[in-house]
């Protein structure tokens, strides 16, 4: 019998990925969020538009026994989105109904396999101070004191799947995610990450240029490839392992950095103009250990070959926007 699986937050950068990933794999795949994937069609055998904070969608879209669910849906974005203050009400009121919602609607249909997506940004911000020497490790979340408002709330809601796993019997695993990237994700509408945010920037100017970036650039990240993301997604999915775990590179560069191989990359050369904007913590790594020991498996391709596959993709936005 064919497998069958419902992926939240399916017109979403990752979620749209991983879409495609379980068509490759054989299932049915049910996609759900507040809009379509805006940069190719959905490859989902069904796609709703729905607003997974009404609890009667939930239920509406968790209509059968799924073998596997996936919740990616939030409202998220990068650095410019979540550390202005500007959207925490947002951030938390919207995501924690989502989760509430959809655990419920998954409890009482008897789906027993569910992935939750939380993100690093829940690691405290007295172990991010030095960006050469950020500590990650899963154990290390608490004592909680996550840097912003989406923190906490991925922080809340992991504990929530915990407990409906405890309490109810779902069979749930929880990653954290570390700066994904790839194609057809944001690249300027505000929610973009920096990978993104720096292509087109490159893109947009001539050689010899300059491009802004916020703070001194020495603020350091790792940054992973969706493909990867993907893999580590799945095979966390199928294990007997709860988590929670990292799903991050152990690739860390500052920004500076990251514009520097993005130049490579483009074939330019241009000029770095530091101005203030919103930061987040000083600095931010995966660490792979626990992942290597539970799956056997951690994230090794290097940050310049997804760079080299997000580029192009990119450049193509910029020169196509250009034409209109």
């Amino acid at each position: 019998m064919q497998k069958t699986a419902l992926v939240c937050g399916a017109g979403g950068f990752i979620g749209s990925h991983l879409v495609k990933r379980l068509k490759r794999e054989g299932f049915w795949v049910r996609g759900v969020d507040l809009k379509y994937p805006q940069f190719a069609p959905t490859e989902a055998d069904d796609f709703l538009v729905a607003d997974l904070r009404d609890p009667v969608n939930c239920r509406a879209v968790v209509d059968r026994g799924f073998d596997e669910v996936y919740q990616l849906a939030a409202d998220m974005g990068g650095a410019g989105f979540v550390f202005t203050g500007e959207n925490d009400a947002d951030i938390m009121h919207n995501s924690a109904l989502i989760n509430l919602n959809m655990l419920d609607a998954c409890y009482k249909r008897n789906v027993k396999r569910i992935f939750y997506s939380s993100s690093a940004c829940i690691y405290p911000e007295y172990n991010q101070l030095n960006p050469d020497d950020p500590k990650t490790s899963e154990e290390s979340a608490y004592p909680a004191a996550p840097d912003s408002e989406y923190g906490w709330e991925k922080l809340f809601s992991e504990r929530l799947y915990l407990t409906y796993q405890r309490n109810h019997g779902l069979t749930v695993r929880v990653a954290r995610y570390h700066n994904i990237f790839g194609p057809e994700g944001s690249w300027r509408d505000g929610r973009e990450k920096a990978p993104a945010a720096l292509c087109r920037k490159v893109a947009e100017v001539a050689d010899g240029g300059t491009i802004e970036i916020w703070g001194d650039g020495k603020q350091t990240r790792s940054f992973l490839y969706v493909d990867e993301c993907l893999e580590g997604t799945l095979r966390l999915m199928r294990s007997d392992w709860t988590g929670p775990v990292n799903i991050g590179s152990e690739e860390m560069v500052s920004i500076n950095q990251l514009a520097q191989i993005i130049m490579e990359i483009a074939g330019k050369q241009v000029n770095l103009k530091h101005i203030p904007g919103p930061l987040g913590v000083r600095g931010r790594n995966s660490d792979n250990h626990l992942i290597m020991q539970k799956l056997g498996w951690k994230p090794t391709e290097s940050l310049k070959t997804g760079l080299a596959k997000t580029y192009p993709w990119i450049q193509a936005q910029v020169d196509a926007l250009k034409k209109k």
